[in-house]
């Protein structure tokens, strides 16, 4: 490394360490742009995917207040996944490039959204569980180093919120409801509460990209930190609902003032991690499908984009 590059590195770590912003056009590693957009990038790939078994319910929803809400709430979702491509593109990746990614493999998304909605409760799970593990991690990236990320967050974390309540108050109903439906609740809670915990993914100890990601203060608090305050404060919600907990090695450590909980299943994470999950083909395969099948509004965009630039460049002349 040349004195002026490192010069240039020591200025930008001294800009991060001081809590500043690091701006699109701000010199940066490139092994810090390269993070980012891997982050960002699976990040809004998360968003997109997690429409489909969300969107799967729309129709089937036991009400019209329930569908109206439930679209809403993937509409929300699709928003999220357009602000976190523009905050990649911030960094020179274009969008083609990411959705190419995404469909030939090269690029992961949340595990989670390969486990399949099998039951109205499961809608209520996904709310309450996958979006309040998204929340525990997403609140602190609303402090990450690099600003067009950061200030993604501020909205995307609001709407977050509004998405685990909906999903709270569907498991409330069904808990409080017939023998049934509290069944139903409670099966939904053991399937997705373990994928749920998997979604701040392996150990820090095994994370490829946690050190760097904490020096640069793209990632603010750690995997296994954010996982254990997930566990906290997932305790007493299962307990209002009156459900029985899916972890039967849960234990309060008063030394440590935290929850102790079992292993989880590592294997099943990177069988999933790796495309062979339940539904990983069916995602990508409904995903590029859809994609095609919009090619002609694209289209149609840039050549509008087009003629206007062409008109514009005649009103110069």
């Amino acid at each position: 490394m040349s004195t002026n590059e490192q010069s240039l590195e020591t200025t930008f770590q001294n800009k991060i360490d001081s809590e500043l912003k690091i701006e699109p056009k701000d010199w940066m590693p490139d092994a810090y742009r390269k993070n980012l957009v891997r982050q960002i990038s699976q990040h809004a790939h998360s968003e997109v995917i997690g429409e489909q078994p969300e969107g799967n319910w729309i129709t089937r929803a036991p009400s019209l207040r329930r569908k109206a809400v439930l679209l809403a709430k993937v509409q929300d979702e699709a928003g999220h996944g357009l602000y976190l491509y523009s905050a990649a593109e911030t960094l020179g990746v274009s969008r083609a490039e990411m959705i190419e990614a995404l469909q030939t493999g090269k690029a992961k998304y949340a595990s989670i959204f390969n486990y399949p909605t099998q039951t109205w409760g499961d809608i209520g799970a996904i709310g309450w569980l996958v979006d309040g593990a998204a929340i525990c991690n997403q609140v602190s990236l609303q402090r990450t180093s690099y600003g067009p990320y950061a200030r993604s967050m501020i909205r995307i974390c609001k709407e977050e919120s509004f998405h685990q309540r909906q999903g709270y108050q569907i498991m409330i109903e069904l808990a409080k409801g017939t023998p049934e439906q509290k069944q139903l609740a409670q099966d939904s809670l053991n399937r997705f509460y373990w994928p749920s915990l998997m979604m701040f993914g392996p150990h820090d100890s095994e994370s490829a990209h946690s050190a760097k990601s904490m020096k640069w203060k793209i990632k603010r608090e750690t995997n296994d930190d954010l996982r254990q305050k997930f566990i906290d404060q997932t305790v007493p919600q299962i307990e209002f609902l009156g459900l029985e907990h899916p972890d039967k090695a849960l234990k309060w450590n008063e030394k440590r003032g935290h929850y102790d909980s079992g292993e989880i299943d590592w294997e099943e994470f990177y069988n999933v991690i790796n495309g062979n999950g339940h539904c990983n083909r069916q995602r990508i395969e409904h995903h590029v499908k859809a994609h095609e099948e919009g090619a002609w509004v694209r289209d149609a965009q840039n050549a509008y984009n087009a003629k206007v630039k062409q008109r514009q460049a005649q009103a110069v002349a």
